[in-house]
């Protein structure tokens, strides 16, 4: 039945236009996805990348670094097409190397066609990680980016850098929106302990966010990444602000659409048999009025297909995974993507 509204809701596709009963919508799709570790094969001696080369224990050499673009590419190609046949319009992802595995990306079979573009910056992370966003240039035009240091507090993984938040303003078909693409401290050594770090990323991102709100209340701003918290934790419902029931969201503050999935037990990386939701994209409560002329919200989506998920041994179940250990396990992230659904009115002849 679900599927069934939803079809009625784009009872057809031309182009990137849908068309529901007298009205014609354009549709753009905001996602993220955390590509688990792609490195390319080559050394890099400012970074700690010594496990990914094709002399470590994992002999990551030519072949599995190939191999997992394309798989990647599976799934990033397959992302809302059954909506738009353009997939998606913008992408935010993390744990990549640098620029050269996003230009491999890009240039895979299944998403050459798609002539997409990117914005990255090089991380202080000593893993040598970064985040970055891919658009399409038939949906966004980028009007500015930089990076923001997240100042880690003593204490909170204090021998160690994390990753910048990318910021990134441009254009979407007319609406000016801002984008933050994060990708925040991890829990290991402890939730409790590491707690303080991703209050401090947080707190980066909400004093930009704060800083835009100030000149315009009704700016459309994106909050996405791989927050390493759920919905319900205090970094995203205290430090960010986020409130998780759209009919109580005020226009200047974060929508978060993954509250209530979260709370039905789904998610997008599991750990100890239990799902947590980490990947997120948030929106502004600008974004929810649907009598506006530009795009507004519709619909979150946890992409989550058969494919993606371990079919055998101990992680069945689970998002099937890059690697096993240290053996290569054919598979494409230990996180499953997301993304939201926006929609504008078009005017009709």
């Amino acid at each position: 039945m679900k599927n069934l509204l939803f079809a009625l809701f784009l009872l057809s596709i031309s182009s990137n236009y849908a068309h529901s009963q007298n009205t014609r919508y354009k549709v753009a799709l905001v996602g993220f996805y955390n590509l688990e570790n792609l490195y390319d094969t080559v050394n890099n001696p400012t970074v700690d990348d010594e496990e990914f080369l094709p002399k470590s224990d994992r002999r990551y050499g030519t072949a599995i670094y190939t191999d997992k673009l394309g798989r990647l590419s599976d799934v990033i190609s397959q992302m809302g097409t059954d909506i738009t046949p353009d997939g998606l319009a913008l992408l935010g992802v993390a744990e990549i190397e640098n620029d050269t595995v996003l230009s491999d990306l890009t240039k895979t079979e299944k998403l050459k066609s798609r002539k997409w573009k990117f914005v990255h910056y090089n991380s202080p992370d000593r893993r040598g990680v970064d985040v970055a966003m891919f658009y399409n240039p038939k949906y966004f035009s980028v009007l500015y980016s930089q990076p923001l240091f997240v100042q880690l507090p003593g204490g909170a993984k204090d021998a160690f850098f994390t990753r910048d938040i990318l910021y990134v303003k441009g254009l979407m078909d007319g609406d000016t929106v801002h984008v933050f693409v994060n990708h925040w401290p991890s829990r290991s050594g402890g939730e409790e302990r590491s707690i303080p770090a991703r209050a401090a990323a947080a707190g980066t991102a909400k004093k930009c966010i704060d800083s835009i709100i100030a000149i315009n209340p009704l700016s459309k701003i994106i909050l996405m990444g791989d927050l390493n918290d759920d919905p319900v934790s205090p970094s995203i419902t205290k430090v960010l602000g986020a409130v998780g029931d759209i009919k109580k969201v005020q226009p200047n503050e974060l929508y978060n659409p993954w509250y209530d999935m979260y709370k039905k037990g789904m998610g997008t990386s599991p750990y100890q048999d239990a799902w947590g939701l980490f990947d997120q994209v948030l929106c502004s409560g600008s974004w929810l009025d649907k009598n506006q002329t530009g795009y507004y919200f519709h619909k979150q989506v946890l992409f989550n297909r058969e494919f993606m998920v371990q079919k055998t041994g101990k992680w069945r179940g689970y998002s099937k995974r890059t690697w096993d250990g240290i053996t290569y396990n054919y598979g494409y992230s230990d996180h499953f993507p997301v993304y939201l659904m926006m929609v504008k009115k078009v005017a009709t002849p």
